[in-house]
């Protein structure tokens, strides 16, 4: 987390050290939000819950506020550690991507009390901190144009130029509902009939043109 976390500044010098407590603060603060709201939570029960002092909650970040932004640090993070993955282990650029849907989707399973709280509280953060969370979520997105161009080049994927990018959009909407719309599709779909559908689906639709 702690390439992400540099807009946050720490009175501590350690960088692991850093990564290492954030996360911990991170973990703990992501719990309570769920439980109780994040406009109810104080730092205060942050810090109890992450088993270290207030005191020392304030050299790791400056307000609740940016527990938000390292929320979304380490989405971010972790999206872009498994796709990275991905490029070392397929063959073209439809394989790629194929395995890229899936590493995404199986992240977000993974994280989705995470992805739900930064979408539902993205409002409190302050401007500044709300454009670094918006530049992450598009990051994320650029990972996957990047894929689809690899596809393009080399012949695996036939996809139009203008529709790269709304595709690398769709993508990420799709792995994001299996979150925001969990109360319905988890009655029905495993999160392997899920991605194989949706995956089958956007092959289609990218080699329909």
């Amino acid at each position: 987390m702690s390439k992400e976390a540099k807009p946050i500044p720490s009175r501590v010098l350690d960088p692991q050290l850093v990564e290492a407590r954030r996360l911990q603060i991170v973990q703990a603060a992501v719990d309570l939000f769920v439980e109780k709201g994040f406009h109810k939570t104080t730092t205060r029960e942050i810090a109890k819950a992450s088993g270290i002092g207030i005191g020392t909650l304030y050299e790791y970040l400056q307000s609740k506020e940016d527990v938000l932004y390292l929320v979304c640090a380490y989405i971010h993070q972790e999206v872009e550690k498994r796709l990275t993955e991905a490029r070392l282990e397929a063959e073209n650029g439809r394989d790629l991507l194929v395995k890229s849907i899936k590493r995404f989707f199986a992240c977000v399973d993974e994280l989705q009390d995470y992805v739900l709280l930064i979408y539902q509280e993205t409002k409190s953060l302050p401007p500044e901190t709300l454009k670094l969370v918006l530049q992450k979520e598009e990051e994320i997105t650029h990972l996957f144009t990047d894929i689809l161009e690899i596809g393009r080049r080399d012949g695996s994927l036939q996809l139009e130029p203008q529709h790269v990018k709304l595709t690398a959009h769709n993508i990420i909407v799709l792995g994001q509902m299996w979150t925001f719309r969990r109360w319905a599709l988890h009655r029905h779909y495993t999160l392997e009939d899920y991605t194989e559908r949706q995956v089958a689906l956007l092959l289609r639709e990218i080699h329909s043109h």
